[in-house]
């Protein structure tokens, strides 16, 4: 759901904000931890939340569309959210089998399930994968399966093992501007002075819960 919902997003919403929409799943982690777990967040926390709420506030409502679809700002930003609320409770599934399980039989059997799934979805669909004279769609998808699943996700699950969800998910704070960054270059994509306000409210929240993270976590 997390890499279904979040390449999807970009169908209708540029990089950046996709990549920055993705990357608030602390705060959905934060909120689950408050309301189910009963672990009362702080006062910085919660301010921090009012931050991070203006700011997607102001990011949804001032995106920049790309083609080949326009006029479906919203719908980019909500799949875009789909997918950091989907890798966020992935995360806590995690935490609670950590201890039983090592992360290579962890990554194992997600990677493994998660992709019967999504043949098994693209099927339904009738999405054939692409012709194998297509070296760059294939080349995609291998660095896709390499750099950001085999090694980014398997890191963050070995994270899992001494950080809190909430924390792991917050090492990729980064990840928005850098992406921003590199649409920028090779895509022309820019941002409305209003949508960058926003990010940098977003930014600036996951900051704090990562601050209050450190200091209330003891590995």
């Amino acid at each position: 759901m997390h890499f279904a919902t979040w390449i999807w997003s970009l169908e209708y919403t540029s990089v950046a904000i996709s990549t920055l929409l993705v990357s608030t799943t602390p705060i959905w982690t934060a909120l689950y931890d408050s309301v189910v777990r009963k672990q009362l967040l702080s006062g910085p926390a919660w301010a921090a939340l009012a931050v991070g709420v203006a700011g997607l506030i102001l990011v949804v409502g001032f995106t920049v569309t790309r083609p080949p679809v326009e006029g479906h700002e919203a719908a980019g930003g909500a799949l875009a959210l789909a997918g950091a609320v989907a890798i966020g409770a992935y995360f806590m599934l995690i935490r609670e089998v950590r201890d039983a399980y090592g992360t290579r039989a962890i990554v194992t059997r997600t990677y493994t399930w998660a992709a019967i799934a999504l043949v098994i979805a693209a099927a339904v669909a009738r999405q054939a994968p692409p012709s194998f004279a297509a070296s760059q769609a294939w080349g995609g998808i291998l660095a896709m399966a390499v750099i950001s699943q085999l090694l980014g996700h398997t890191a963050m699950n070995a994270a899992l093992r001494r950080f809190t969800a909430s924390a792991v998910a917050l090492t990729t704070l980064l990840e928005p501007v850098i992406a921003g960054l590199l649409a920028l270059a090779i895509f022309s994509e820019r941002l409305t002075p209003t949508a960058l306000a926003g990010g940098v409210l977003i930014l600036a929240a996951i900051a704090v819960f990562l601050r209050e993270e450190s200091l209330s976590f003891q590995p």
